[in-house]
């Protein structure tokens, strides 16, 4: 055999060799989309969103026959309005318990999970906004059929992938395409760790599972890049099932997330820091400060200190160590590699519980005020807060009672708006909520119906209304 031919024999065997081991591309669909199509789910939610309409330039005295007049085109109250949005989710238990994106039910007053032609009413278990994720249950005794989860970390870039979802309402929508990428940080969220398809997603994808070829959900749908909301072009964003199911175990048996926590502020190592420190490359989590009485701290790890591996995995980037730490268990003893004064060292500490720490609280949006009905006046107030007064520049002693909703029946219709802030009635002054109801009330006992109100309005300024209740 000459030369040549043994040269082509042995290309020939390579490539008999590469394709023996490259897996088939898939004739159809058809058969995975009709098994999976039964665990996926169509959400909507409805929400009231709450509108100030445009005001006068003036307004009508009490009374006056011009008000009665001009009522019906009188744009200054506010007005609700049913907002819904749409999503999708799957059954990951038969007792219809269902996955989703956080950001589909937030604010949701009303969910409704659509199966085939059946609608049921669904309430939330548990959610977790930092990776976009919600535990639903289904309000019913009703048996489904669920999917499981399958192992993310085998997935590979080039693998085929699967999605089904309601895009723009449509439901029980396939598609197909590869992983195009692996732990993708797209700055959406703390702990993003993406997987990249090229498989058509679009708005009401929201939430639903990317899919393997043997059926398993590997992500959950929850991001696309549409330049100018044109809509899917090949870039999509599934949050991984490894990360994923750690997080839902949780919200299900908790009702909350339970994250690990180290208590330290990082930043990223760049080239520069890494040449000072005599590292081969920039690589780790250089600690920024340590947070007093943080499992950090009790352990002595320093500021300037550099993280270069936690609990045996190694920290590349900045953005892994957040990740890492947060889906340890809570009460681990973990082992740290630092680098400190060009050198390496260990160090050991027991896990805390983020969500317990002080780091976290301060970051947890302020509790709203209770609002509470002012029956006899029929509208719903709530005290004036901190943040009123800072928002609109108020004396920093103001206190009253702020307007959140006013009845199509109520006296007040036309007169008052929501967000003025009732101060005074009868000259008596109102500093909360509930004197309000005390006041009025007294003065009604007292079978007087005409009452002295003084509020700031929306341009912070002090005005007086006599008014007549009906």
């Amino acid at each position: 055999m000459s030369i040549f031919k043994k040269i082509f024999f042995s290309i020939f065997i390579l490539n008999l060799s590469f394709l023996s081991n490259a897996k088939a591309i898939p004739e159809s669909f058809a058969d995975l989309a009709e098994k999976l199509m039964p665990s996926v789910v169509y959400i909507s939610t409805t929400q009231t969103v709450k509108t100030e309409g445009r005001q006068f330039p003036f307004q009508f005295p009490p009374g006056s026959p011009f008000g009665e007049m001009f009522k019906d085109f009188e744009k200054n109250q506010p007005s609700e309005r049913q907002a819904s949005a749409l999503g999708s989710g799957f059954i990951i238990k038969e007792d219809g318990v269902v996955i989703t994106n956080n950001h589909v039910i937030k604010g949701a007053e009303d969910i409704l999970v659509r199966i085939g032609t059946k609608e049921y009413k669904a309430k939330v278990v548990g959610a977790d906004p930092y990776m976009d994720i919600a535990v639903l249950k289904m309000e019913t005794k009703d048996k489904f059929q669920a999917v499981k989860f399958g192992d993310s970390d085998k997935a590979r870039v080039g693998d085929w992938v699967v999605a089904i979802g309601n895009p723009f309402g449509l439901g029980g929508t396939v598609t197909s395409g590869i992983i195009s990428a692996r732990n993708r940080d797209i700055n959406l969220t703390r702990y993003d760790d993406f997987i990249q398809t090229d498989a058509s997603i679009n708005q009401g994808n929201s939430g639903g599972p990317l899919f393997n070829l043997n059926g398993e959900v590997i992500g959950i749908n929850t991001a696309i890049i549409a330049p100018g909301q044109s809509g899917s072009i090949g870039i999509g964003f599934a949050i991984p099932a490894n990360a994923a199911s750690n997080v839902i175990d949780q919200l299900i048996d908790y009702g909350e997330t339970r994250r690990g926590w180290l208590g330290v502020r990082i930043q990223e190592v760049t080239k520069e820091i890494a040449e000072v420190e005599k590292l081969k490359k920039p690589e780790g989590a250089l600690v920024a400060s340590v947070g007093e009485n943080s499992p950090a701290d009790k352990a002595g790890i320093k500021a300037a200190d550099i993280i270069l591996e936690f609990d045996g995995k190694k920290i590349d980037t900045m953005r892994t160590l957040p990740k890492v730490v947060a889906n340890t268990k809570v009460g681990k003893s973990v082992q740290l590699k630092i680098w400190r004064n060009k050198k390496l060292i260990t160090k050991r500490l027991v896990l805390g519980r983020l969500e317990s720490s002080e780091e976290f609280k301060a970051k947890k949006p302020p509790v709203t005020n209770k609002e509470i009905e002012i029956d006899s006046l029929k509208i719903t107030v709530r005290d004036v807060n901190k943040q009123d007064i800072e928002s609109r520049k108020l004396d920093k002693n103001t206190k009253g009672a702020v307007i959140v909703k006013i009845s199509n029946k109520s006296s007040l219709v036309g007169l008052l708006n929501v967000n003025d802030i009732i101060i005074e009635v009868q000259k008596t002054p109102i500093t909360k909520s509930t004197d309000l109801d005390n006041v009025v009330n007294q003065i009604f006992k007292k079978g007087k119906k005409t009452l002295l109100i003084t509020v700031i309005n929306k341009d912070n300024q002090r005005r007086y209304l006599g008014v007549k209740v009906n």
